[in-house]
């Protein structure tokens, strides 16, 4: 496993593919290791002719916990959010993008196509944004502005996230809830099959899931308020990509999205919810592939 310095901080990635093969970034969403990401999507990616490089955010999996002081509770934070009040974090999502960029330096990559699933996809906007010369192409998934009026959650799947697990030092317990939370925010019209989640649930619990330093993720977004004033500056090749069904990220949030960066290109699907069903992950995948071919590697 490998595990380095990036940024001030240790951070943990993986990575598939030929070494020698152009480098696509995946940015995993809030609270989940890199693990979670599904196998036939990387290998998808990896097979289509990229190297998949997958990374652990800070305060997940086997990234370094940033513990240092205090903070809000989240619903107080959520309040401020919707307010427009500063919320107070030990981070904001341009720390974690610049981990992003520190695990690029590492390996000497000087421009990538970076792909980000729900909160990684705010990280993978504000890489774009802030570091236009290190992203080659941008893929948002099931992500959002940070607008909080079109990016509001149903009342149960925003309960699922902010609950924990019984014992979140119970590796079953923690696999337990990561399926709770994902049969609720998870696609309708593509129901997951139970053996496969669960044993993706395990394997997430297992590499490390921390209900404080989730909590921290949280408030990095929210701290970060409303970004569609940067939005507007993306320069690199943009796809967003959307479930109709989305319970925890309305449609409404990832269309402001597509609006809102200069020549992104909207693919939305029926069914999908917040989750990369294993039915779609072929029609996903080769959208992903498409787009950043014909991007290249412009500087």
């Amino acid at each position: 496993m490998p595990l380095i310095s990036a940024n001030g901080v240790s951070l943990a990635y993986e990575e598939s593919g030929n070494p020698a093969d152009p480098a696509i970034v995946l940015v995993m969403g809030l609270g989940l290791p890199l693990v979670f990401w599904p196998d036939a999507f990387v290998d998808g990616l990896a097979k289509a002719g990229f190297r998949v490089l997958r990374l652990d955010n800070r305060d997940s999996g086997l990234s370094q916990r940033i513990e240092d002081g205090t903070h809000p509770p989240i619903p107080v934070a959520m309040a401020r959010s919707v307010m427009g009040l500063e919320v107070h974090a030990p981070y904001d999502l341009a720390d974690m993008a610049a981990d992003v960029a520190g695990l690029l330096d590492h390996l000497s990559i000087g421009k990538a196509h970076v792909v980000g699933v729900s909160l990684g996809g705010m990280v993978a906007q504000v890489l774009a944004a802030r570091s236009p010369r290190r992203v080659a192409s941008l893929t948002s998934i099931m992500s959002s502005s940070g607008n909080p009026f079109v990016s509001m959650a149903r009342p149960r799947a925003l309960g699922a996230i902010l609950h924990h697990p019984k014992d979140p030092d119970d590796p079953a317990s923690v696999a337990g809830h990561l399926v709770h939370v994902m049969e609720v925010i998870g696609s309708p019209g593509f129901p997951a099959d139970p053996g496969a989640l669960r044993e993706l649930c395990e394997r997430a619990a297992r590499r490390g899931y921390d209900t404080r330093g989730t909590a921290r993720q949280m408030l990095a977004m929210l701290a970060s308020g409303d970004r569609r004033d940067e939005l507007v500056t993306i320069a690199a090749p943009t796809l967003v990509i959307h479930g109709l069904d989305d319970p925890l990220v309305p449609k409404a949030a990832g269309r402001e999205v597509a609006r809102f960066i200069p020549g992104a290109k909207l693919l939305e699907f029926e069914g999908m919810g917040h989750d990369l069903p294993a039915a779609l992950i072929p029609k996903i995948v080769s959208a992903i592939v498409q787009h950043c071919r014909a991007a290249g590697m412009r500087s």
